[in-house]
């Protein structure tokens, strides 16, 4: 039972006048984490002439195609700078911008994505104003090469059935069951669910992409189920007014809840499910290369890791040498040469059969009884 002083989907009361963001049909800016818009809307305030850059950013960023979280990434460490400087970041010198980027990387608590998107934006903006994009050097950054969390199968059981709603249970289910990303899973809509051939469309993934995936004959029966008792009208995942999309809070909410409730210490995210079924699949004999289309990886060095966290059954080393002059264990008999006058019949494989049948040839026509015939 939910109470007043938890609710499952947490929301956030911004106390911004108004932003100037773009009005653009369709493409509106949804409500972002709060801390990045108070910065954004500190910037439009206290900097002369950041609101004119940013609307400028944000209309460079839709045409580009690139996706609405670059802009609010972007637009945070932008403000950021602004912010430090007091004035605009293309009005500042190289020597700057070098200082500032050595500020945010001495500090221990921004991660090294903080500071490569720092650049990121910084180039992003000089290169849309016409400036010299090569002032601001990125370092070679070494990421750790760590593995990813991944959970056993029993606490992947544990897991599905920890939630009371077989709305949070379809949606843990479908997230680990088809290997979706957390943005995937929340833009699903009915129309993209095919249950006639058991197929999940996913529209506009990671890198503007779209694949399809295998639903299951499980996961088929609970969406069913689903779909009768929600009866959802656009999105297969909705929030608390039932027309708009799931938020992304609510999703991380009901896997934080679901992690409680099945007792599981590891720590897990919504992207964990992913992980899981990426390294699922190659303990139950699924190649590599099918797992690469399943999880809309570009490159296959991506999905290799797997590989390393997977628990395959190891193959016994042997030398080829020893393969090559091995007796044929189940071996065939030798053919006998026909009796004279004889004619013998040849039985060829079932794929021979098959394609003479396509081509009309007569692979049963009698052979003439050549005595070396056999041989040949």
């Amino acid at each position: 039972m939910q109470t007043s002083q938890n609710p499952p989907f947490p929301t956030f009361r911004l106390k911004v006048k108004r932003l100037p963001l773009l009005r653009l049909p369709g493409r509106q800016l949804k409500k972002a984490d709060p801390c990045s818009v108070s910065v954004v809307a500190r910037a439009c305030a206290q900097v002369a002439g950041f609101d004119d850059l940013y609307h400028r950013l944000g209309r460079k960023i839709v045409l580009s195609g690139k996706s609405m979280s670059t802009l609010k990434s972007y637009g945070r460490h932008i403000a950021q700078i602004a912010l430090h400087f007091n004035s605009l970041p293309t009005e500042s010198d190289a020597e700057q911008l070098q200082d500032y980027l050595y500020l945010i990387k001495s500090r221990r608590a921004p991660p090294d994505t903080y500071f490569k998107h720092a650049v990121y934006g910084l180039r992003f903006v000089l290169r849309l104003e016409g400036l010299d994009e090569r002032v601001v050097e990125l370092p070679e950054l070494k990421r750790d090469k760590k593995l990813p969390v991944v959970l056993s199968k029993q606490e992947v059981k544990a897991l599905l059935i920890a939630p009371v709603l077989l709305k949070h249970r379809l949606l843990l289910a479908l997230t680990y069951g088809c290997g979706l990303r957390c943005s995937e899973v929340r833009n699903l809509k009915v129309k993209d669910v095919d249950l006639d051939r058991g197929m999940v469309r996913v529209r506009q993934g990671k890198g503007r992409k779209d694949r399809y995936v295998p639903l299951g004959q499980m996961l088929r029966r609970g969406m069913l189920r689903y779909l009768e008792a929600e009866q959802p009208k656009e999105y297969l995942f909705t929030g608390k007014d039932h027309s708009s999309q799931l938020s992304q809070r609510g999703v991380q909410w009901v896997v934080k809840e679901a992690r409680k409730k099945a007792g599981i210490l590891k720590p897990l995210c919504v992207h964990t499910l992913r992980h899981s079924y990426a390294t699922h699949l190659p303990e139950d004999d699924l190649d590599i290369l099918s797992i690469k289309d399943l999880l809309g990886h570009k490159a296959i060095e991506t999905t290799l890791i797997y590989l390393h966290i997977a628990r395959v059954r190891p193959a016994v080393s042997h030398s080829p040498l020893d393969t090559l002059y091995a007796p044929v264990t189940a071996a065939q008999p030798a053919p006998q040469a026909p009796a004279k006058g004889h004619t013998r019949q040849w039985d060829p494989p079932l794929s021979w059969r098959r394609f003479s049948s396509s081509t009309g040839h007569r692979w049963n026509k009698p052979l003439p009884s050549t005595a070396g015939s056999c041989a040949r």
